[in-house]
């Protein structure tokens, strides 16, 4: 099983899945980023597929072609060879168009995380909203991405208690030491899961070839 990670920021992800012995063949970004960085350090192969050049003027907005860029993400990582996708803080939301695909290679192979203990708190300000609504606990969940943002499948999840203390920063940031170590172990595993699943389709085509 070959897997990519999908990066736009520091890497912080991608250093702690290194750092876990993950096996990464592949770090593609969206826009220019330490992540890319950390993968060339790394001795990695990494590619750019830059949102940017999807993004054009409509009359006096600015429009982002988001199913090509979606369908044109998924062809490059399809010609890489690519199984399994991990997202590490992409900032790019894909479309259905991604997970269609390449014969759907990516519907349920892309993995996320999302700092929140999901369904609670869905969407782009999770610990901001936790905190709003005063709960005692928070956390993070590792899931399996579909169109519908933070509604995949849930894989893992690991509860971060709530400090009274806490404002926004400080708990974000207890949150994702928790996702340094849950989300790679998430990842081998579900990797490991696959390369199996996939050993045993080939047992079974050599089975059914062999008894024609």
């Amino acid at each position: 099983m070959r897997l990519a990670v999908l990066v736009s920021g520091t890497g912080s992800n991608l250093e702690a899945m290194l750092g876990r012995g993950l096996g990464v063949d592949l770090v593609a970004a969206d826009r220019p980023c330490r992540g890319l960085a950390v993968a060339a350090d790394a001795g990695m192969d990494t590619v750019s597929v830059i949102r940017d050049e999807w993004t054009a003027a409509d009359g006096s907005r600015r429009r982002f072609d988001r199913d090509g860029y979606s369908a044109e993400l998924a062809r490059v990582l399809a010609a890489r060879q690519i199984d399994v996708v991990a997202m590490a803080g992409f900032g790019t939301v894909l479309s259905e168009t991604f997970f269609e695909c390449c014969l759907g290679r990516f519907a349920g192979q892309v993995l996320n995380t999302h700092p929140s203990l999901l369904p609670a708190f869905p969407g782009w300000h999770a610990v901001r909203d936790a905190l709003a609504a005063g709960v005692s606990e928070t956390g993070c969940t590792v899931h399996v991405a579909i169109p519908e943002v933070d509604a995949g499948p849930i894989l893992a999840q690991r509860a971060v208690p709530v400090a009274a203390t806490d404002d926004e920063a400080s708990l974000h940031e207890r949150i994702k030491t928790v996702e340094r170590e849950l989300y790679p172990a998430t990842i081998a595993e579900f990797v490991e899961q696959c390369r199996r699943a996939s050993c045993e389709q080939a047992k079974r085509r050599r089975a059914e070839k062999g008894s024609r």
